[in-house]
């Protein structure tokens, strides 16, 4: 069976948090910060509207893959303070093995409202991300990268476990006009350990 975020009982909790799969009505709440430059600099779209930035979610197929990440407020309620993609890929292979490439790791990525950074909401909901794939979805490997200059998302990765396997030098072109170096990390499932 070919894995899909569909096989998964929503929500997930951890300690403090609640993950479920974004919804249309997630775009709002996940507008108000990814819009603030400090988050924008770092993700791969940066659309200068609500308009925009809600066609871009719904046509490159990006709400079926982000999970929402819940924190519970002090009055019972729930507010929405990040999100994590889980992109479910097929790996390389040669022709005659290539079936067996066929969605067995995911790329990890992440957004998150700098108004709850510095709490450890992000490692636990990318840990929490990492045990869906290794274990619910049973993949193989799992893969994140970022600009080299983003030191928050680099620490992230490194704190949750992933391994740093690339260093590009002047890769990525940042839509300020420059081109900046990058990172790539990834993670087998049999190198997992996970974090409490």
């Amino acid at each position: 069976m070919t894995a899909s975020m569909d096989q998964i009982s929503w929500p997930v909790t951890t300690a403090r948090l609640s993950l479920r799969r974004l919804t249309e009505a997630d775009l709002e709440a996940t507008w108000r910060y990814r819009k603030l430059p400090e988050v924008t600099q770092w993700i791969t779209s940066g659309p200068e509207d609500f308009e925009t930035y809600r066609a871009h979610f719904l046509e490159s197929g990006r709400i079926h893959r982000d999970i929402a990440v819940e924190l519970s407020t002090p009055d019972g309620k729930t507010q929405l303070i990040g999100t994590v993609m889980v992109f479910i890929k097929d790996a390389w292979g040669q022709r005659e093995v290539a079936e067996q490439t066929i969605a067995v790791e995911a790329e990890l990525g992440w957004s998150f409202d700098p108004q709850f950074a510095g709490q450890g909401f992000a490692s636990e909901a990318v840990s929490a991300a990492m045990k869906l794939c290794f274990e619910e979805l049973g993949l193989r490997r799992i893969v994140a990268g970022c600009f080299a200059a983003n030191e928050p998302s680099v620490r992230l990765m490194e704190r949750v476990g992933l391994r740093r396997e690339a260093f590009e030098k002047a890769n990525s072109l940042h839509r300020s006009g420059q081109w900046m170096d990058s990172y790539s990390y990834a993670l087998l499932k049999d190198e997992w350990i996970e974090n409490p």
